[in-house]
């Protein structure tokens, strides 16, 4: 095994060239995990205009940014962008890679993991440092998440994982002083064999942005009936706040897969969490352990959402919801 160096978060960018959220939100246990393995955290971002990416990614910690830059990486291909990273890893030999679990992020890592012959751990909720042997400790869900899986890559280098947009927040802008920029070109000589013809606009309701969200009001099976759905709804909007689900009610076909919020739907990380109805599977918490604040209402004291929440109300949900929305629709109108 080579002398392996340095932690990399791939940056993933938007359209206009800004950084995608789930990069930024990388960098902060990244910065944590690099400080324990004394080694250098750095920024890896390819696109055609990252200009506004690398000023984005300075303000949290990074002491370094790699960029790769061209009319080649405009749109996302497989070929394209796998060549370039794995252009950058065999040149820089890094210690550990994360990459966020988009799309994006879930079809180029594993070509990455694949064409350097190591492992790579999927949907991660929780990164740590094994302080004996300085590998990385990846934990996601297993068996349906039922169970918690620690997983270490101790015999090939880079360790590569994926992350879950919302599993981690933000640090503080903490912006070093003086930070390596690191600028490759890169270029594709191959045909390149798959091209985007044309996109396909979302279906109404596949919109929504739990991923981004600061407010989240999530309605579970102890709603009981679809028609119920709008009591949760009506809640959420007096507050202003984007409305999620549980599992069940996605299953049963009462609300599309978007607004589903878990291990299997989004993982967010809002400022405040508000789980109605919701007993607080597994699968669920998992999905929302990044939230600043988590309140549940269900009318079970013994509800597992109630070992989470930092507060509860335990009542029935359609008489606790309405009072709540009729009490905040009156302070809005004061």
């Amino acid at each position: 095994m080579t002398e392996n160096k340095n932690l990399w978060v791939f940056v993933e960018t938007r359209e206009d060239g800004s950084a995608l959220n789930v990069g930024l939100e990388l960098l902060n246990p990244g910065r944590k995990m690099a400080d324990v393995l004394k080694e250098k955290l750095y920024a890896v971002i390819i696109g055609s205009d990252v200009s506004k990416a690398i000023e984005e990614v300075k303000d949290y910690g990074v002491d370094g940014v790699i960029s790769v830059n061209g009319d080649v990486y405009k749109e996302y291909n497989t070929e394209v962008y796998a060549h370039a990273l794995h252009t950058l890893v065999q040149k820089y030999q890094p210690n550990v890679i994360l990459v966020g679990a988009t799309n994006l992020g879930r079809d180029l890592a594993p070509r990455v993991s694949s064409r350097l012959g190591t492992g790579l751990t999927a949907d991660c909720t929780e990164l740590d440092v094994d302080f004996e042997t300085g590998n990385i400790k990846w934990t996601r869900p297993t068996f349906g998440g039922n169970l918690m899986a620690q997983i270490l890559c101790p015999d090939s280098r880079p360790q590569m994982g994926t992350v879950r947009p919302g599993v981690f927040s933000k640090a503080e802008k903490d912006r070093k002083e003086e930070i390596e920029e690191i600028s490759e070109d890169i270029t594709y000589d191959k045909e390149i064999r798959t091209k985007i013809l044309d996109f396909i606009p979302r279906e109404e309701g596949d919109d929504v942005d739990l991923a981004g969200a600061e407010y989240i009001v999530s309605a579970g099976r102890g709603i009981g009936d679809p028609s119920k759905i709008k009591i949760v709804e009506d809640f959420a909007n007096a507050l202003g706040a984007t409305l999620g689900s549980s599992r069940p009610l996605v299953d049963a076909g009462w609300i599309s897969h978007s607004h589903q919020v878990g291990q299997s739907g989004t993982t967010v990380g809002p400022k405040i969490y508000i789980a109605v109805g919701i007993s607080g599977a597994i699968q669920h918490l998992a999905g929302i352990g990044a939230s600043d604040i988590v309140i549940a209402i269900n009318k079970d004291p013994d509800a597992p959402i109630f070992d989470v929440a930092d507060y509860g109300i335990v009542g029935d949900l359609f008489e606790v919801v309405p009072k709540l929305t009729q009490l905040i629709k009156e302070r809005k109108a004061k």
